[in-house]
């Protein structure tokens, strides 16, 4: 068994006009050559926008970008002519493929918005870009898949977003594959007897199916990798 605990006062951070970003990997100047991914995640950015903040259009290619916002709304334009917003509690999954141009900023009018963004190594290079946004089901339904398996498609094989929105005491049990990203995004949980605070993440290999259980009232993002 190989558990590596990340734990989140570490994470590294950059600031902009208007946004603060917490990296759980190595991002941009923040490199740390033993943090460089996870599986085929290779990034980790939880992201805190003020209305009308966010990143104008740049570019992305052979990446799988997966959005999922926790509070407020984000706008998406994407060169394909996409404009979508994206609200609390709705993913969104953008296929970069051979080449893309997109854009992300807080819907002005649902006040600050706070989001987190991963991104996952593709299983097969090039190809057309793409987009879907979707929405999970309602709290109480235990780990619901949002992206990958009967979740949002995903073009990173065995790789699945869930999500658990849990009352204090509550619990889940992880799915039964070998790697596990565990992310309380809000409130706090245990796992594998290591105590997690808003922020914190665990990563587990070769032992699947822990427990995790709400030490307050808390939203839990799994990153699970066949």
């Amino acid at each position: 068994m190989s558990t590596v605990l990340y734990v989140g006062s570490r994470r590294s951070s950059s600031t902009a006009a208007g946004r603060v970003t917490h990296h759980s990997f190595s991002f941009g100047p923040h490199y740390d050559p033993a943090n460089l991914g996870f599986g085929p995640l290779v990034c980790h950015n939880d992201d805190r926008l003020d209305p009308g903040a966010g990143y104008p259009e740049h570019p992305h290619s052979e990446l799988e970008i997966v959005t999922w916002v926790l509070e407020g709304a984000l706008v998406h334009t994407d060169s394909t002519g996409a404009r979508h917003v994206v609200e609390a509690g709705h993913a969104q999954v953008l296929s970069a493929g051979a080449g893309i141009r997109h854009s992300e900023v807080a819907d002005a009018s649902s006040g600050r918005c706070r989001f987190v963004q991963a991104w996952l190594a593709p299983s097969r290079p090039g190809g057309a870009p793409s987009y879907v946004r979707g929405e999970a089901p309602a709290p109480g339904t235990g780990l619901a898949e949002v992206v990958g398996g009967d979740g949002l498609p995903i073009g990173a094989r065995g790789a699945r977003l869930l999500v658990a929105r849990l009352a204090n005491g509550q619990s889940v049990t992880l799915p039964q594959d070998p790697r596990q990203h565990v992310f309380a995004a809000t409130g706090a949980a245990e796992v594998a007897g290591l105590a997690l605070g808003a922020g914190d993440a665990v990563r587990l290999a070769d032992e699947p199916g822990h427990v995790v259980t709400a030490r307050a009232d808390a939203e839990l993002l799994v990153w699970s990798f066949a």
